[in-house]
C-alpha cells in the first residue's frame, strides 16, 4: 500500500515506515502530524479524487535540518560585476506511521 501526499507545495509517494524530508514544519520532535492525501493504491485498488477526502497520512517528526548548500553565482561580462551567494534549504524529517482510510 502506498499513497501520494501533499505538503509544502510538493507531492511525495510514501509507504508505511518511510523516512521523508519535507518542507520545514512548525512542529516539535516526536509530534504526530497529518498530511493531505491525493491518491491511495491499496494492493491494486486505486482511490483518488473524492474517494480520498477522509484519508490522511500520519507521520512522526524526527527532527529539523538543512540540505546541501547550493551555490548561486551571478556574473556580468565586461562590468566587473560578480556575486556569489549560497543557500541551504531547511527541511523536517518525518517517519510515516500509517496511511488512514
Amino acid at each position: 500500500m502506498y499513497a501520494i501526499m501533499q505538503t509544502g507545495g510538493k507531492q511525495y509517494t510514501v509507504k508505511k515506515g518511510d523516512v521523508v524530508n519535507v518542507e520545514l514544519l512548525n512542529a516539535n520532535v516526536d509530534d504526530v502530524v497529518k498530511f493531505d492525501v491525493l491518491f491511495v493504491n491499496n494492493d491494486g485498488k486505486v482511490l483518488a479524487g473524492s474517494e480520498v477526502e477522509n484519508a490522511c497520512v500520519e507521520a512522526k517528526v524526527l527532527g529539523n535540518g538543512k540540505g546541501k548548500k547550493v551555490i548561486v553565482y551571478k556574473y556580468k561580462s565586461k562590468k566587473n560585476s560578480r556575486r556569489k551567494h549560497g543557500h541551504r534549504q531547511p527541511f523536517t524529517a518525518v517517519e510515516i506511521l500509517d496511511i488512514c482510510m
